[in-house]
């Protein structure tokens, strides 16, 4: 394990925006703003992460039904020059006028006059064609910088690159952890043929049909051991380590302890060598063929 600089992921340049490098890990606030019992902590939580250098926030109207947002929302308070705020309309929202009703709700609700990237949260009946024109015309008003997508498997990717404008899409958010390695197998291959960076949500196996235990796998707990981690920091390491040479993964997870949100931004400095990575694969193989996209 080598100790260097923050390890970044690049969002490509788009015609109208510049490239842009951003931490691997971020936040997630799935399950944020359910309740004013926690809310207190979880605001605390994202300015902690934001000052450790977590500055990607993620967010989505459907969480807490905009609770998370409003989190979000406080939390940048004063200080949304910091972060590059991600949210995410849901898919029934995401028609040529409604998108952008639901773009502004969301806008409304985090205190801020611009999204950094919008995402379509999921495939859904709303042609694709309708969506990018609410995203362009976002755009082009400045409510966002870029857009992106969630859960697209290949072939949505395939659909939405032969739209117009489809190729300016920024990012493809997927679950993605050490047990459910089904993205590896073809979907990651083609993301890093069009350059297209990926972020991973539920990285510690939090959810999804492929939900396992992996802090409880012995391997996994010896590694980290033996490297003075925690488990959860091996799996956040393996999920953004390079692949093929090349970073291309943000993972998100979340977290309101102070003391998990310090563990989880210390890993911007954790570099696993071949070896732990070997070892991981071993008990982890990846799928041999293209399965469904693993999706909570």
């Amino acid at each position: 394990m080598t100790h260097s600089h923050t390890s970044r992921v690049t969002l490509p340049a788009t015609e109208h925006e510049a490239a842009i490098e951003l931490p691997i890990i971020g936040q997630g606030t799935w399950y944020m703003g359910e309740g004013q019992a926690q809310r207190r902590k979880e605001v605390q939580a994202l300015q902690q992460g934001l000052e450790l250098g977590m500055t990607v926030i993620d967010t989505a109207e459907m969480y807490g039904d905009g609770g998370a947002e409003e989190v979000v929302g406080e939390a940048l308070a004063g200080r949304r020059d910091q972060a590059f705020l991600v949210s995410k309309v849901y898919p029934w929202n995401a028609g040529r006028q409604s998108a952008i009703d639901a773009c502004e709700r969301s806008l409304s609700r985090l205190g801020t006059d611009y999204l950094d990237l919008y995402l379509l949260h999921w495939p859904g009946n709303i042609p694709l064609g309708e969506t990018l024109e609410a995203f362009e015309q976002l755009r082009s008003q400045g409510k966002i910088r870029r857009f992106g997508v969630s859960n697209f498997d290949i072939d949505e990717l395939d659909a939405l690159h032969a739209l117009p404008g489809g190729d300016d899409c920024a990012v493809n958010q997927v679950l993605y952890h050490l047990g459910s390695r089904g993205i590896e197998t073809a979907l990651r291959p083609w993301t890093r043929r069009h350059d297209l960076p990926l972020m991973a949500y539920c990285p510690l196996a939090q959810a999804g049909k492929l939900r396992h235990d992996l802090f409880g796998n012995p391997v996994v707990r010896e590694l980290a051991d033996g490297l003075g981690i925690t488990p959860a920091q091996l799996l956040l390491a393996w999920v953004t380590r390079p692949f093929e040479g090349h970073r291309d993964v943000i993972a998100i997870p979340k977290a309101v302890q102070p003391a998990h949100v310090e563990e989880n931004a210390a890993v911007l400095t954790i570099q696993l060598d071949d070896d732990t990575v070997a070892r991981l694969d071993d008990v982890y193989p990846a799928p041999t063929r293209k399965v469904p996209l693993d999706i909570v």
